[in-house]
């Protein structure tokens, strides 16, 4: 994406970063918390709004390294259920934002072949957001090249409550039967149902809990926290994230 987003870091810093990485040895699929834009705000002294409107531009940043480095998917929490208890004028605010973000980027998006989806209840968003996210996930929906998952009044557990309910309904229809429940069927239930797990979770702003994000899929998921806030989570604290990564060795419970 061609967007004249104002990095904080030089070419050089960047150039060093890539020549460090192994892009054989990339994560398939990504998952981001998009944390501390309101602290960001008020250590500036800026109304919280600013620092959510700072932290679209991180976004746009981090759509732009996965289409440059090859990162098939990206999956970003960007409002919880937990959400609605914030000030109605912080909500209203954030359901703006969602709102110029699809209008503002969509053309870019399916131009660079990014197909937008959502994971959550999205029918008890405002009726102009969920108009906005219907428009984008058919305009976008046989693109190819990255997977943008915008998680939108998410919960984990309730994704898990969502499964079983649609379990239970095949059961009681007698299209399923209780022996054949098991984690691969479970799993198809989910919002996430047809895409692998996150190889990466990145968390910014330092905090070291996992708020309710992917609790199903994130099992053996590798975590990365960083101090860093999210507006100022640009293309250089990225590429330390996936080095991170890729200096790991995955086990998935087992020796090797």
């Amino acid at each position: 994406m061609k967007n004249n987003i104002n990095y904080t870091f030089s070419q050089n810093k960047q150039n060093d970063s890539w020549d460090k990485m192994e892009m054989s040895r990339l994560p398939y699929h990504v998952a981001i918390i998009m944390d501390g834009n309101g602290r960001w705000a008020q250590e500036r002294g800026l109304p919280r709004a600013r620092g959510h409107r700072a932290g679209m531009e991180s976004l746009r940043s981090a759509v732009e390294l996965c289409l440059e480095i090859g990162i098939k998917i990206l999956t970003v929490y960007a409002f919880s259920t937990e959400n609605w208890k914030r000030p109605q004028e912080e909500i209203s605010i954030l359901m703006g934002l969602l709102y110029e973000y699809i209008q503002k980027e969509l053309d870019e998006l399916h131009k660079e072949q990014v197909k937008v989806r959502t994971l959550g209840r999205i029918s008890e968003l405002p009726a102009p957001a969920v108009y906005e996210i219907k428009r984008a996930q058919e305009l976008t929906s046989k693109n190819k090249k990255l997977i943008l998952n915008i998680a939108l009044n998410y919960g984990g557990r309730t994704e898990i409550v969502d499964a079983a309910r649609r379990i239970a309904q095949l059961a009681v229809q007698g299209k399923i039967l209780p022996e054949e429940i098991d984690e691969e069927l479970f799993q198809k239930h989910l919002y996430t149902g047809d895409l692998p797990d996150p190889d990466l979770l990145i968390r910014p702003a330092g905090e070291l809990r996992i708020s309710n994000y992917l609790l199903w899929q994130i099992a053996y998921t590798e975590f990365y926290s960083t101090s860093t806030y999210w507006p100022d989570f640009r293309k250089e604290e990225f590429i330390k994230a996936l080095l991170s990564y890729q200096g790991r060795q995955r086990r998935f419970g087992g020796l090797k």
